[in-house]
């Protein structure tokens, strides 16, 4: 009997079902006591992501974009292990999330136990889960120091149209890029049916993890780097 498959990834890797019902479940309310990604649930964390939200729709323009890529491909400022840098995320806090507001190794420990719970023989999933979110090392002053509308929160194209159900929309009316006709159109500066890899992305600890492996000649399979690349671009998932 043929074994069915459930996640289907880019570059025609394919990840079985899980193999054990005792995997991670997950919760159905966050710390907060709210459902997740609620981002109109009143909390003490909703204010601030809010905010976060209004920063990053106003600042996260095509040229900053360009010019962020340009200098981080560099590759010019540090050199460490992985878990030298994973450490780093004990000082990390991402003002972007409405569920949580621990240090961000939780998270990336988190993660990556969750999926070699349900995933054990895929030890590039592993791996990907662990170092998914080491991007956000951008905040420390070593890796620029980056304000936190640089780094983390949801992705979202640029150079076209700000499409309405992305978070707090209504921002992005504040951004240079709203009244520019090159951007200002469904598909702005692309063609239709483009395909994603030659769409630029806000810039953020996504893009940047993906240009470092990607750079340093990581041997993650191309369904590894598409998920450090896009994990955060939730109209994808949608």
């Amino acid at each position: 009997m043929t074994e069915l498959k459930e996640l289907v990834l880019d570059g025609g890797f394919v990840v079985p079902n899980a193999r054990t019902t005792e995997g991670f479940a997950a919760p159905e309310m966050n710390a907060f006591g709210h459902s997740f990604r609620d981002y109109e649930a009143e909390s003490e964390r909703q204010k601030g992501v809010e905010e976060f939200y209004r920063k990053n729709h106003i600042h996260q323009t095509y040229e900053f974009v360009t010019k962020m890529r340009e200098e981080y491909k560099k590759m010019d400022r540090v050199e460490m292990s992985i878990w030298e840098c994973c450490e780093l995320l004990n000082d990390v806090v991402d003002d972007s999330d409405p569920d949580l507001d621990e240090p961000q190794i939780q998270h990336l420990l988190q993660t990556a136990e969750a999926i070699r719970k349900d995933y054990p023989d895929e030890d590039w999933l592993h791996l990907t889960a662990l170092i998914h979110d080491l991007g956000k090392v951008l905040l420390l002053p070593s890796f620029g120091g980056l304000p936190q509308w640089a780094v983390v929160g949801d992705t979202h194209p640029v150079g076209c149209a700000f499409d309405e159900s992305i978070v707090h929309h209504k921002y992005f009316k504040e951004n240079p890029d709203w009244e520019n006709p090159t951007y200002s159109t469904k598909n702005g500066i692309y063609s239709e049916g483009c395909g994603l890899n030659n769409v630029m992305i806000s810039w953020g600890h996504d893009d940047y993890m993906y240009l470092v492996a990607k750079e340093n000649g990581s041997t993650l399979p191309s369904a590894g780097l598409f998920i450090i690349r896009y994990h955060s671009f939730y109209r994808k998932k949608n």
